[in-house]
This record gives structure tokens, C-alpha cells and sequence, in this order.
């Protein structure tokens, strides 16, 4: 892999004002919420209640079993029904557990709140499983597996770059929650044994960044950490070399970095105080194809259309839907799939029709391919289904971050003839 080829980088109309400075829209389900009992990924859920039971908001419903437990409260007040299999944002469809809101939202304290600074650290990692909190910016990876064994880390990253267009939920949600971000950083430096911990934000982001530097100010081992105006300057390998100018293979323990998402940190902070499961989401509703983009707080959950009904409609008939921002997101050919605990944004564009002419071999796609790999030659060795060349040229390696179409000159959907390829190496490994 070349990190020598160009930018690796570039800077994209964000279309951030949309949904910047208007109001947080809250939202509730018409009827019912849809639990989603699987993510893709074919893992086990048990359940603790069954069809009829009555629950409140923060009943514990169940848990992911395995290596990677993860333990999902009720997000609304009411009844259990019977599971249903619907699409899921990964674009499968597998079985969620329907429960009929009754419309009260009548509370119930998840587990006992827990005081970080009198705790110990195997505490904390223990009280975060419990928690049922994952990662908040999209990828869903339960967030204790990250502090079970903290071995030579030196730097905690709390990345609040927010570096996809449109999307400004983990903005909004720190704006409104500088103490919880505050606690959540400090519990978070105890759990990782770090010596420092680092609150990494665009230096555009100038309100803020005053804020946070003042409520910091007594703490000389956090420190605010300025990054370009630049897409994916939030990809953790980019983050990590524009900090530290590290690289590393698989994970970025392995040059001394944990890193969690802003939204993550306030979320744990958050259990710490109230004793409550994650049961809602601040989620970015954005995007040409919406009448009225906005921030919407949502029971997890809850169907996409239905949100969409609330905030106003559509503004056309003819709309792409994704799961994210626009770069790294999933198209989905309806509304009827549901707001997960982990989703950040729903992305809604006017569906335009694009002419991809011919290649013109002028390696943009290379130069600015964060990940140093030759995306043209890998989509053209798909398209001629050459594994070996595949694997030679390190397809598997694609963070489908989607800058090699946006650069292309021609239109061509470069991302997607990647993506191909790296569904095929992974098909080839089992």
C-alpha cells in the first residue's frame, strides 16, 4: 500500500447549513418500534421478554451473545408483539422484534449509575458492556471490546471531525452536551490507562472549539486538536497520521490510539449518570430530496418513513435513500426499514441520472484515494474477474469512502466496482 500518490484527501461541499442552526426535531412512532435482532452479521439474540409482556422505556429486551455481548433496552412504552423480518440499513433482511408503543414513554432506570472517578477501571469496561452502548457513528462495534486489554495505549482520540456532507448529528449533539462530552472523556482516558487524551474537531467548527477548550481548561492531558477541512479526514487512519504521523496495519492500538466517536463518548457519559440504556438517536435527516432537512431525536427504531412523514416529505417522487452520508452510505430502495441504535444519518437526494463517459486514465482516483490503492485498475479488474490482480492490488484494503467516483471526471462509478471487488476477496477467505 502507497500512502505517497497525492492529497489522499480532498475538500467537499459539505451542504452542513442545512441542517446546522435549525431546530432538533423530536419525532415519535406512529404505532409501533422495530427492534432489529441481527445486523448482518448472523450473531445470537436471547431474549428476556416474550410476546405479550408488558415494558417501559429502558426494560432490558435481550442480548447479543458471543464474543461480543451486547444487551438492547426498550425504547418506548408498551407491548411486545410477535418478530418480524424486514430490511435492515445493511441491506439484508432479518428478524426484528415489534413492539406496540402505548404512547407514555413511562421510564424504568436500565442498571445502577455508576461514579467514574470512585470506580476502577474493570468496572467501567464491565459497566460499559452492561450499558448495551456501541459505537455511535455509523459502524455499530460494541465499544468495551475496545478497553478489555488496554495494553501500551498512550493516546485516547475522541473524533468529532464529522467529515461526511450533510451529516451534522454528532455537531448538534455535542453543541447540546459539553458536560456529558466532558465526564465521557475522562471516564474514557481512566478505562484506557492513556496518558493523554485528544478531542479531534475541524478548525472551522470555531464556536465550538471555544467551548470546548474552556471546558477543558483544567485539564492540561486533553487536548483540542485541530484538523483540515477535509473528506475522510474522520477515517481513523487519516486521524491518526494527521495527529501523531503514525501508520499502522489493523487496528490503531498498535501505534499506541484508542478512538471513539463524539456521540459514543456523550452516550457513555450519559449511562454513567442516569442509569439508562441507549434507547434514542439524534439522527441527520438531510439532503436535496427532503422538503425540510433537520436533526430529528428518535426512539430507535422507529421506521424511516414514518420520520420522513413528520419532518414534512419528500420534496420529489423519484428520491435516493442511504443509510449514511452520501460518500459511504447504503442505498435502499424504500423507507421501510428503521432507525438502528448505532445510525447517525439518513441521506435523501433527488434521484438524477448520470452519463459515465470513458476513462481518461488521469489518476485522480489514485492520488486522492486515502487509502494509497489504485481504485480504476482494481474496478477494471473486477470487471475482467482477474482474483489475482484483485488481491495483488490490495482491493480488500477499500474503506468505500467513495472519493475515487466524486474526483472521477468521467463519472464513472469507481466505488462500486471496488466494493465488488472486496465482496469477492471476502466471499474467497470463507
Amino acid at each position: 500500500m502507497s500512502f505517497l500518490t497525492g492529497p489522499n484527501r480532498a475538500h467537499l461541499n459539505g451542504h452542513k447549513e442545512e441542517t446546522s442552526y435549525n431546530d432538533i426535531v423530536r419525532v415519535k412512532p406512529q404505532k409501533e418500534v422495530y427492534i432489529p435482532l441481527d445486523n448482518g452479521t448472523n450473531y445470537v439474540f436471547e431474549a428476556v421478554v416474550k410476546e405479550g409482556d408488558l415494558v417501559k422505556v429502558g426494560t432490558l429486551l435481550g442480548r447479543r451473545t458471543g464474543n461480543m455481548i451486547v444487551p438492547y433496552y426498550s425504547p418506548v412504552a408498551g407491548k411486545v408483539g410477535s418478530t418480524k423480518t424486514m430490511m435492515h440499513a445493511v441491506l439484508k433482511p432479518v428478524p426484528h422484534m415489534v413492539i406496540e408503543d402505548d404512547g407514555t414513554y413511562e421510564k424504568v432506570q436500565s442498571f445502577k449509575p455508576l461514579d467514574y472517578t470512585l470506580a476502577s477501571r474493570e468496572e467501567l469496561v464491565e459497566f460499559m458492556m452492561n450499558s448495551g452502548l456501541v459505537g455511535c457513528g455509523g459502524a455499530g462495534f460494541p465499544s468495551y471490546m475496545k478497553y478489555r486489554n488496554p495494553q501500551g495505549l498512550e493516546t485516547l482520540m475522541i473524533n468529532a471531525v464529522e467529515c461526511e456532507p450533510y451529516i451534522t448529528s454528532d455537531y448538534r449533539f455535542t453543541e447540546t452536551h459539553l458536560d456529558d462530552l466532558k465526564v465521557g472523556v475522562l471516564a474514557l482516558l481512566k478505562m484506557s490507562t492513556a496518558k493523554k487524551a485528544v478531542v479531534a474537531i475541524k478548525k472551522t467548527k470555531k464556536t465550538l472549539i471555544a467551548q470546548l477548550k474552556e471546558s477543558f481548561s483544567d485539564h492540561p492531558e486533553v487536548e483540542i486538536f485541530l484538523t483540515p477541512d477535509a473528506y475522510p479526514m474522520g477515517w481513523e487512519r487519516t486521524l491518526v497520521y494527521q495527529h501523531g504521523k503514525k501508520r499502522y496495519n489493523r487496528l490503531p492500538s498498535e501505534v499506541g490510539y484508542v478512538i471513539n466517536n463524539v456521540t459514543t463518548t456523550i452516550s457513555f457519559a450519559q449511562a454513567l449518570k442516569n442509569g439508562e440504556g441507549l434507547t434514542e438517536k439524534l439522527v441527520t435527516f438531510s439532503g436535496d430530496g427532503l422538503i425540510s432537512p433537520c436533526n430529528v431525536l428518535v426512539p430507535y427504531g422507529t421506521k424511516i418513513g414514518e420520520i420522513v412523514q413528520q419532518i414534512g416529505g419528500y420534496a420529489c417522487d423519484d428520491v435516493l435513500l442511504i443509510a449514511g452520508g452520501p460518500m459511504m452510505g447504503k442505498t435502499i430502495t424504500n423507507d421501510d426499514f428503521v432507525i438502528t441504535n448505532y445510525a447517525n444519518a439518513i441521506t435523501v437526494l433527488k434521484n438524477e441520472v448520470i452519463d459515465a463517459l470513458p476513462c481518461m486514465r488521469c489518476g485522480r482516483c489514485n492520488d486522492t484515494c486515502p487509502a494509497g490503492l489504485l481504485p480504476v485498475r482494481i474496478n477494471n479488474a473486477e470487471k475482467m474477474k482477474d482474483l489475482d490482480l484483485m488481491v495483488k492490488l490490495n482491493a480488500d484494503q477499500c474503506i468505500e469512502c467513495g472519493l475515487c467516483s466524486y474526483v472521477c471526471p468521467s463519472k464513472i462509478d469507481v466505488t462500486e466496482g471496488v466494493r465488488k471487488a472486496k465482496r469477492v476477496l471476502a466471499l474467497r477467505k470463507k
